[in-house]
């Protein structure tokens, strides 16, 4: 029985395992729309803006480890999807993008709308076409998937409008079988790389997502070596947790300076799964071990000596194979003091952290003369916020976070312990992302609490999506650090010695939007009412956005603070005031 180009592809999503496509209808998505409608079991997820309907198909396909799949129109509706796109690629998500097009007799004539998606997606794509003919399915769509499952990352498919409804000639459905290969590296790098650990005296390992699958093998290679662990930010899902004896945290401009000290003292690097892109934390002269499945990964961010081009767990096998150190407690076992200073100078600085985050802080000696400093408002303080998340949400939550200072307070204060997992833009950075995902999040499960850690600079770019959230019945937890300002870009400008321009932002009352939308909405001015409202907000059933109004001039410390920073952050200060006394007020001063 013959069936047409949009039924072939919806069939297809649907034995792929794909439980939602997110997207805006448009008349050249019609075809395949309809065909949604009529597909049990695959739901049509209409967002309100097409760049949340990326963000969310690339959560799914981070979270679920299978192909998320959005749809954008002809034109404007496949160029919004651009931004979630980019974040998608880079977060190595397979997601594939089902983009319309004008008719075909009208391609190249600058016809309304017409853009060329070949054009526009070639950066962002491991793989983009255009569908010409019927004739082409099911084998385009074939290769589009395994190029995206394969190659973990984005796949673009051009539809013209007037190709849907067309029939397919060859009935077969399609298939996508696909399996994953374990790579291994050459024994004689392995051999030289077991040595140089052997020679250590004092070895670190920094740890990424790419090692997560090996958890197990990882935590045996630090007992081994009597490493300190260091995590990048995604990899505190899987190695962040109270029976990991080896992790100090992460480095960088969201770390501690437990983690910065881990890595200066050592004589020896073990990179494991990662790609931490930031060079000025990565200490010099010493010698340098990358393991790594992609080649091109290794060195471009630091010299190595021994690059070990294979899947993390089965190199770090390997590795345990051919170290010719014992076991810890066995005669000849390392010394064990680098890792013994690491982690006591890292339970050191968590306990400072948690009395920052301690909601009557500010009550004490210390705290009334920092507020009279830093906090003449008396805001909440956004430690104390995403502290009492932690404490609240559930074991297996899902977390996603704004790019900016919603990360850092993520970072420090909750712990992704049990199944929690965690989800953000942090390789683009891009702004507005956690909402969205969190929205693609929750539509996987939705008995699952999802937790999205939003900027009110990020929540308000997208703000339309709230409704999404409320017409799918997606229980969310919204919580929102509220602070009236682009933070990061303020505490950047700052420690360049420039005074804070153009970050003030002029907000609504998130929680009373939130609740015109038929969302419940709670706001919170003080820290008083703090706990209260967070358990309140986690207790009530649905969406619920949590307006929190937190401390605007909160400083995040970096790991290793410069002389330079603090000084440029001297200058700023002094040139806010001298301006706040010549100068008009900017908008929501």
């Amino acid at each position: 029985m013959a069936r047409t180009v949009a039924r072939v592809i919806v069939d297809a999503l649907g034995d792929l395992g794909v439980r939602q496509v997110f997207g805006v209808v448009g008349d050249a998505l019609n075809p395949l729309t309809d065909a949604l409608r009529t597909t049990e079991g695959l739901e049509w997820v209409g967002c309100r803006h097409e760049e949340a309907a990326a963000f969310a198909a690339s959560a799914q396909a981070q979270l679920g480890d299978t192909l998320g799949v959005c749809m954008g129109t002809v034109g404007p509706g496949s160029v919004h999807l651009l931004n979630g796109l980019y974040d998608a690629a880079k977060s190595h998500a397979p997601v594939l993008a089902i983009a319309g097009q004008v008719p075909l007799a009208e391609l190249g004539s600058d016809y309304f709308q017409e853009v060329d998606n070949d054009a526009l997606f070639r950066d962002v794509a491991v793989f983009h076409a255009t569908l010409t003919s019927p004739e082409q399915l099911p084998q385009m769509l074939e290769t589009a998937v395994r190029t995206a499952l394969g190659r973990k990352g984005v796949a673009v498919l051009t539809v013209p409008g007037d190709l849907g409804e067309r029939e397919v000639p060859d009935g077969r459905p399609a298939r996508f079988g696909l399996s994953r290969a374990v790579s291994r590296p050459e024994e004689p790098a392995v051999q030289r790389a077991a040595e140089l650990l052997d020679g250590s005296e004092r070895l670190t390992l920094l740890v990424g997502a790419g090692a997560r699958a090996a958890r197990t093998d990882v935590l045996a290679l630090a007992d081994r070596l009597a490493a300190p662990m260091v995590l990048t930010l995604k990899a505190k899902e899987g190695f962040e947790d109270d029976t990991n004896g080896f992790q100090v945290g992460q480095t960088g401009l969201i770390g501690n300076p437990a983690a910065a000290a881990a890595l200066k003292d050592a004589d020896t690097l073990l990179l494991l799964g990662t790609d931490f892109p930031y060079r000025d934390w990565y200490p010099t002269d010493r010698t340098v071990i990358q393991v790594d499945t992609d080649a091109t990964h290794i060195g471009r961010r630091v010299p190595v000596d021994v690059a070990l081009v294979g899947d993390t767990g089965a190199t770090v096998r390997d590795l345990l194979d051919h170290l010719a150190c014992p076991p810890a407690g066995a005669d000849g076992a390392r010394d064990r003091s680098h890792l013994a200073q690491a982690r006591e100078r890292f339970e050191q600085w968590r306990t400072g952290q948690a009395r920052l985050a301690d909601p009557a802080h500010d009550t004490g000696l210390v705290g009334r003369v920092r507020s009279a400093l830093d906090n003449r408002s008396h805001d909440v303080r956004p430690e104390a916020l995403a502290a009492l998340v932690d404490r609240v949400a559930a074991e297996d939550a899902v977390f996603t976070s704004d790019t900016g200072m919603a990360t850092v307070w993520l970072s420090r204060f909750v712990q992704m312990r049990g199944r929690r997992a965690l989800i953000g833009s942090y390789n683009l950075g891009s702004m507005a992302n956690a909402m969205p995902q969190a929205l693609g999040a929750q539509c996987l499960d939705r008995d699952r609490q999802v937790v999205a850690f939003c900027g009110d600079g990020g929540l308000s770019m997208l703000l339309g999506d709230l409704m999404t959230l409320k017409t799918y019945r997606l229980p969310v937890k919204l919580v929102v650090f509220d602070n009236r300002r682009l933070g990061m870009v303020k505490l950047e400008q700052e420690q360049a010695g420039l005074p804070e321009f153009g970050t003030v932002l002029d907000n609504p009352d998130f929680a009373a939007v939130a609740d015109a939308m038929g969302i419940t909405g709670i706001r919170v001015t003080h820290a008083a009412e703090l706990e209260d409202a967070v358990r309140r907000a986690f207790d009530t059933p649905g969406p619920v956005l949590l307006d929190v109004l937190t401390n605007p001039d909160e400083i995040a410390v970096p790991a290793k603070p410069t002389v330079e920073q603090g000084w440029g952050f001297a200058v700023a200060k002094v040139k806010e005031v001298l301006r706040s006394h010549t100068d008009p007020p900017e908008v929501g001063h």
